[in-house]
């Protein structure tokens, strides 16, 4: 994967105030960081969800175990 050092994101700058112009790369910079923001948080969103649903199959497996130990536990005392 090729690296990008200071030297290219300099040059990609440049060119983007040349192509843009000085006046409006402020507003274009500011709506791609809202944009890289809120793609962030709609995959944090979703990371957070799929850990809550394995969170709860985990619980539901434990809770299955213990009930099904209690069930064991209590034919074997009869």
């Amino acid at each position: 994967m090729p690296q990008i050092g200071w030297f290219e994101i300099l040059v990609i700058v440049i060119l983007a105030i040349l192509i843009i112009g000085p006046k409006d790369f402020p507003i274009i910079i500011k709506k791609i960081g809202n944009w890289v923001g809120s793609t962030k948080r709609y995959f944090s969103d979703i990371q957070k969800e799929i850990t809550d649903v394995e969170t709860d199959i985990e619980n539901e497996i434990n809770i299955k175990k213990k009930y099904t130990n209690l069930n064991k536990d209590n034919k074997a005392d009869e």
